[in-house]
């Protein structure tokens, strides 16, 4: 798609320039545009289990040292990704507008790297690890030497992935920021996400539709595609770049 003559492309910037206030969801097709693996489906498997085995709390609490070791290999499929032209896009969209915030699923930080601050991420971090006693302690591990100890907090206790298992709630209060973004937004982007993972597929549906612009930006069309204002198919590296260049 010759992007540079689309008419939705033009639309999508006249969005942006009359907005005040944007918010912007992510999902994994950011991520896979810059090489981050899946852990799910087809070929998701690690040694004879799958990510739906490892990723509870109940696998957890069983053998702490085989999650450990998942993640570890996780980070280490990761560690070589960098942002793409999608996820500077959205950094330097920030800097743009008074009221910006990213809401993305994806655990794999690259949001961060690439420089954005006004980011939830409402999946949690591969990089961070918490403390399974006073999970309000975080810690950095991007850059550490991989152990075969498991991990603890100086107070003594395991630490786990920064990550919302299946069966956790994702955090309140990160859902509560989020929700009170896109309802407070003139244009929602919702960018490389399947909108089929709940609560985040609810969002689109918060937005103020008397005067606020949905865009989508995907490879395939979604669940989401019908009900969006605006939208741009094709990959998140080549349409974000360009939109943010013409504003």
């Amino acid at each position: 798609m010759d992007v540079s003559g689309s008419d939705a492309i033009a639309r999508a910037v006249g969005a942006l320039r009359d907005a005040r206030a944007v918010a912007a969801i992510t999902g994994a097709g950011i991520s896979a545009e810059s090489g981050v693996p899946t852990f799910r489906g087809t070929g998701g498997l690690w040694r004879t289990f799958r990510a739906e085995d490892l990723a509870t709390p109940e696998a957890f609490a069983r053998d702490p040292a085989l999650v450990w070791d998942w993640y570890r290999w996780r980070r280490s499929r990761i560690a070589a990704a960098r942002p793409n032209g999608g996820h500077v896009a959205l950094a330097r969209l920030e800097q743009r507008f008074a009221a910006f915030t990213l809401l993305t699923q994806n655990v794999d930080g690259l949001h961060l790297e690439a420089g954005s601050r006004n980011l939830v991420e409402l999946h949690g971090n591969i990089w961070r690890a918490r403390c399974t006693a006073e999970p309000h302690r975080l810690f950095d591990q991007r850059g550490e030497a991989p152990k075969d100890a498991l991990p603890r907090c100086p107070c003594g206790a395991l630490l786990r992935p920064d990550i919302v298992w299946f069966g956790e709630l994702l955090d309140q209060t990160a859902l509560d920021r989020a929700a009170a973004a896109v309802r407070a937004c003139d244009v929602l982007l919702v960018v490389g996400t399947s909108a089929l993972v709940y609560p985040v597929a609810a969002f689109p549906s918060l937005v103020d539709r008397a005067h606020a612009t949905i865009v989508e930006v995907n490879v395939d069309a979604t669940p989401l595609t019908a009900a969006a204002d605006i939208v741009l198919r094709g990959p998140a590296g080549r349409i974000l770049p360009h939109v943010e260049r013409l504003l």
